[in-house]
């Protein structure tokens, strides 16, 4: 073996059941190791459980390509947006990271469109990858030309084909980050690219997707598998879905169109999962695994890699580490107190900027990107908490509309609202069972003064009723400079010291 294989202590954890050169069923050239990652996130260095890491991920795929003959690295989107490194350089560490791994095929997630389509465009025609977009056309924008609808590779005599399915942007990517980009149906055009692809002998289909594993929203992979024939595996990104297979839950062996059983993987998000997918071209078996990323990897990190980041992350620590407060207690990015905390400041924003109270604030958990540690806290965890480009705004919105909102909140199984507001609805219709403010059932004849976000008030995050409000005040800052001003001025004091940790929309 090549001298850049693992220590044989720690090889066989990572190489279990890919059987190196020679496997159970053939020679290894009769097979295909499919690595494939999601929802990175912008997760360049390792989270703060020591997990996850790019310089940690290539060992395992530098590993993995030494001991295999047929190696494939693919990304199901969302490289981008969730750390400073993001925020600061606006994609460019995560490209550069990328091509430096040499993944053979990628595609588009929707924040891959955070910083609109010009800057789009100029990153990724640096891709190096394959750029797979089936089901969007890019015609007549500054994309056109850098997508291909699918690819086609041979392995040993045998052809495989890949096919890249994006999610509808309308309600979840802001309108003007996306101008001129004309969605087509997932799965139409999915089943058509599929049946091309056997038309010119495909053996397989794989499809790369960023719809979401199970989302009641739209389309999604499950919904995909059940509609298609001619696609063998779907590897997957949006909903940060762990699948294991060696656990089986939730599923990742499901029914097509015609009753066979086809494959269905995604590893999370923020890097801390590769995944393995390993087909025996011969037969069409496919067996996948987790592979962790963690510690037991440092050893046998390319220093020469590793170096490429050194000096971005000077200037992420500058940012970083720069102390503003102290947090009594650590917020988890997903508990009901983190999404009280951030719903109550948007509430206190929103009557600040508009010189008058407000009646209730909606925020969305989809905007709270990171938890918060106890003890101090710094600049750069702020803007990692809430790195979009978003402001508070204040709107005037019926309660006829207000109700209509709620509705699609609990649809979401609830989100963020002030702390004067409950909202109890039915966990299998999603039906609004009460609505109150300040004790008393929303009047839909009344018009209530709402603070939210700019990119729900616009109707994303599927929010349309929010459309309807008529804009009073908008904020001079984006919404993580506001946080720093408050918490640095000692405003959100209060509201830190006495966490409220219950669900004020509950399911009943």
């Amino acid at each position: 073996m090549k001298s850049r294989l693992l220590p044989l202590l720690i090889l066989p954890a990572l190489l279990a059941g890919c059987g190196g050169r020679a496997t159970d069923s053939g020679t290894d050239s009769d097979h295909l190791v499919i690595l494939h990652t999601n929802d990175t996130h912008s997760a360049i260095d390792p989270d703060r459980k020591d997990l996850g890491g790019m310089a940690r991920r290539k060992v395992l795929v530098d590993s993995v390509r030494d001991a295999r003959s047929n190696v494939l690295l693919i990304d199901a989107g969302d490289a981008v947006q969730g750390s400073l490194y993001f925020t600061i350089f606006g994609g460019e560490v995560e490209q550069k990271l990328m091509n430096a791994m040499g993944y053979d095929i990628r595609i588009l997630g929707n924040h891959e469109f955070d910083n609109g389509m010009a800057s789009l465009a100029g990153l990724w025609k640096q891709v190096d990858a394959d750029r797979l977009s089936t089901n969007y056309d890019f015609s007549g924008t500054e994309l056109e030309g850098v997508f291909v609808p699918s690819v086609m590779k041979e392995y040993n005599g045998h052809k495989i084909g890949f096919i890249g399915i994006n999610l509808d942007p309308s309600g979840i990517v802001a309108e003007e980050n996306y101008k001129g980009l004309k969605y087509q149906d997932a799965v139409s055009r999915a089943n058509e690219e599929a049946a091309k692809l056997r038309a010119e002998g495909a053996e397989m289909v794989i499809a790369v997707t960023h719809i979401g594993y199970e989302d009641e929203t739209g389309c999604d992979d499950l919904h995909l598998a059940s509609a298609s024939k001619d696609i063998d595996i779907i590897i997957g990104g949006h909903s940060h879905t762990v699948i294991d297979p060696a656990k089986g839950i939730p599923a990742w062996r499901v029914a097509n169109a015609e009753g066979d059983t086809i494959s269905v993987l995604q590893t999370g998000s923020s890097g801390v999962n590769l995944g393995e997918i390993d087909i025996n071209l011969a037969d069409k078996s496919v067996k996948a695994r987790l592979i962790p990323v963690d510690s037991r990897l440092d050893s046998r990190i390319d220093r020469a890699y590793a170096a490429q980041i050194d000096p971005y992350r000077a200037k992420v620590d500058s940012v970083k580490n720069l102390r503003i407060g102290e947090s009594p207690r650590e917020w988890e990015r997903r508990s009901p107190e983190m999404l009280n905390l951030l719903s109550d400041f948007v509430r206190r924003r929103g009557a600040e900027i508009s010189g008058k109270p407000v009646d209730l604030s909606i925020m969305n958990k989809g905007g709270i990107r990171n938890s918060l540690d106890k003890g101090p806290i710094t600049q750069g965890e702020i803007i990692d908490i809430a790195p979009f480009d978003n402001r508070v705004v204040v709107i005037d919105l019926k309660g006829s509309d207000l109700l209509d909102n709620l509705a699609v909140m609990a649809g979401q199984d609830g989100n963020g609202v002030s702390g004067n507001v409950k909202v109890v609805y039915d966990p299998d219709t999603k039906a609004i069972n009460t609505a109150t403010v300040d004790g008393k059932a929303i009047d839909p004849a009344r018009t209530y003064r709402i603070a939210t976000i700019d990119y729900l008030a616009n109707g994303n995050d599927y929010m349309t009723p929010l459309k309807n409000g008529v804009r009073v005040a908008r904020s001079n800052d984006v919404l993580y400079v506001s946080l720093i001003d408050a918490i640095t001025a000692g405003k959100l004091d209060d509201l830190m010291a006495n966490p409220d940790t219950t669900n004020r929309m509950t399911a009943f």
